[in-house]
């Protein structure tokens, strides 16, 4: 069983993002629609892996762990989603933070942060309960910031400080997201 299909098999349907389909020409294209719940505000992304080489979670929907953990040192927060593909060139975790306007980078860090630890929570569940000892083990992490949402019919600016996002400290952020595609937020 691929890595995927035992992430399907662990979550609940209501705390997945459903990809899109549609037909263009002979092929099927997929896309999804990434909608930040509490401000009401989505982002479209292009080019989406098969569904069998995908699953978006909203992380969104977890309770915040507020009654075991201070949240002093920013553990309690984490990013908006987190999409996890295997696919036959790549095996990715890319951490989202969706921003309506701009905020401080220490919060969006600390987000990715907490997205990370939920990531690894759900690998040991995968190991100890599914019995897969390398589940999730050789995935590379990519975290993309989302800002300025809001901002209609301006052209998507993309700020990249180093050329792989494989950091909370090194993230690619996007601004005024406009025609997003998977391949370039990896």
């Amino acid at each position: 069983m691929s890595d995927i299909a035992i992430l399907k098999e662990m979550f609940k349907k209501d705390v997945t993002v459903p990809l899109e389909e549609r037909q263009e020409g002979k092929r099927l294209k997929y896309s999804v629609t990434l909608t930040e719940s509490q401000d009401s505000y989505s982002v479209k992304i292009d080019g989406m892996p098969k569904h069998d080489e995908v699953i978006l979670i909203d992380v969104d929907t977890f309770v915040v762990p507020r009654e075991v953990f201070n949240g002093e040192k920013g553990e309690c927060k984490r990013a908006d989603f987190v999409i996890i593909t295997n696919t036959e060139t790549e095996k990715i975790i890319l951490c989202i933070e969706m921003k309506k306007k701009k905020d401080l980078e220490k919060k969006i860090i600390q987000q990715f942060k907490g997205a990370q630890c939920f990531v690894a929570y759900c690998k040991e569940v995968g190991k100890a309960f599914w019995h897969k000892p390398n589940f999730l083990d050789d995935y590379q992490y990519r975290f993309v910031s989302i800002g300025n949402i809001s901002v209609s019919k301006t052209t998507t600016r993309i700020e990249r400080k180093t050329d792989i996002h494989d950091r909370p400290d090194r993230m690619l952020k996007i601004k005024s997201p406009n025609d997003l595609q998977f391949d370039r937020l990896i």
